[in-house]
């Protein structure tokens, strides 16, 4: 009995807790009943190493002002034709994440992090989810990172939570991540191996379920979450496959990428897909990319890149070709979001009208760092809450929370600070409520 409590604990943690923490039952696959307003919808692009300001603000800019004449630097060169919508951000800071080597949950939580330290309670991504319109999915994690590391660990949680000690997982393997969100509408091969994962899943549920039973009274609600998480996995699989027909509108096609990568960036690229298909289907509305998953490591080989990993942080990135292959990719990246979600009409506009792209590192402006600079870039104005084509020098007096209670009163929640309370605030934050230069 013991062995296999273990052993359902463990398969629980890896896959089962992936989604306990984040998923809540949805009746719509768009938006919660009675909605009026446009869905929103947030995507968080963390890359890890720091973003160094060089690479993103245009040469001789100091004080704040449009882009409109500007060029943008080589890294970010690709959103050139996108610069209208484009926002840089420079001198906030993250001083109270303690971020070095990385801020780990810390990054978009606004609070201490360190490598194996747990969530201290729940981040922006998460909070957003809950008071953005209701979708399937609220919330959707995938992680990038070199092709071994994905394939030993295809989830992992280190940048999302949501709440203290709540770790909500990454998917790096971009075969089961398919067939979670479109195995059900599939043939062959994948809907047989979808299949017999649902019966395994349901079957572990039960399992867990009964084992939970036998357990101490102070054990058996930590055990529940784990029981719970089998339930979401199931549920999710249910509920996409009563949506079947519209979702196939959406599925990306499988090709060699999924099951015979060349390069780690093959399965980058899908995995890239399936996060733009989980947007625009409407399975979710709130997307965290992980390049590097809030770690150290990361790999680019595919970008003819050999260096990986901790060595790639000890190198300068401003004139980098390294960096600004790496950098450049993640524009591209970043464009194919945008080009996608413009594709699609909503409301009077498209979904990229009412879309907010955050790109920025999980370690402020450059690895060992002590986030006194954390550069950010927005895209998008977010049905027109936020300033675009310009560059906003700030003056490094106000925290990562700040934006991301800027970000929580644009979606609709009041926020006048976002995990910081008034004592922490006094030494870190000069003001309260959003940052007024970013707003329109």
């Amino acid at each position: 009995m013991l062995n296999r409590r273990k052993m359902l604990q463990g398969m629980a943690t890896g896959v089962g807790a992936a989604f306990g923490a984040s998923l809540l039952p949805a009746q719509q696959l768009w938006a919660s009943p009675g909605l009026t307003t446009t869905p929103k919808r947030v995507i968080f692009f963390m890359q890890n190493q720091g973003f160094d300001p060089q690479t993103c603000i245009p040469e001789g800019m100091k004080r704040s002002g449009s882009l409109a004449k500007a060029k943008l630097p080589e890294p970010i060169s690709p959103l050139e034709p996108y610069k209208d919508r484009l926002h840089i951000i420079n001198g906030l800071h993250g001083l109270h994440t303690s971020p070095s080597h990385s801020a780990f949950f810390g990054a978009l939580g606004g609070y201490r992090g360190s490598d194996g330290v747990p969530p201290s309670a729940a981040t922006v991504d998460y909070e957003l989810s809950k008071i953005l319109p209701e979708t399937m999915l609220p919330h959707l994690c995938i992680g990038m990172d070199s092709i071994e590391n994905m394939k030993t660990k295809p989830t992992i949680a280190t940048l999302s939570a949501s709440g203290a000690g709540q770790p909500i997982f990454m998917h790096s393997n971009p075969n089961h991540l398919y067939q979670m969100l479109y195995g059900g509408i599939s043939s062959g091969d994948i809907r047989l191996r979808h299949e017999a994962r649902s019966n395994v899943f349901n079957q572990i549920e039960q399992l867990a379920a009964a084992d939970g039973r036998s357990l101490p009274v102070s054990d058996q609600q930590r055990y529940g979450q784990y029981v719970q998480g089998f339930r979401d996995v199931n549920g999710l699989r249910d509920r996409l496959e009563t949506v079947s027909d519209h979702l196939r509108k959406f599925a990306p096609e499988v090709d060699g990428r999924y099951t015979n990568p060349e390069f780690e960036t093959d399965w980058h690229d899908v995995l890239l897909d399936l996060g733009i298909s989980s947007l625009t289907s409407g399975i979710t509305n709130t997307l965290t990319i992980g390049s590097g998953r809030g770690e150290i490591f990361g790999a680019w080989k595919g970008l003819g890149v050999e260096q990986q990993g901790h060595n790639l942080g000890h190198m300068d990135q401003p004139g980098n070709p390294i960096w600004i292959k790496i950098r450049q990719y993640n524009s591209r990246m970043l464009v194919r979001m945008i080009e996608a979600l413009d594709a699609v009409p909503e409301g009077s506009g498209t979904m990229m009208d009412h879309t907010l792209i955050v790109y920025t590192s999980n370690n402020a402006d450059k690895q060992h760092t002590n986030g006194a600079n954390w550069p950010v870039m927005l895209l998008g104005n977010f049905d027109g809450a936020f300033k675009t084509g310009c560059f906003t020098q700030l003056d490094g007096k106000r925290p990562i929370n700040a934006l991301y209670a800027t970000i929580l009163q644009a979606a609709g929640q009041d926020c006048e600070r976002f995990n910081m309370n008034e004592k922490l605030a006094q030494k870190f934050d000069n003001s309260a409520g959003p940052i007024k230069e970013l707003l329109a």
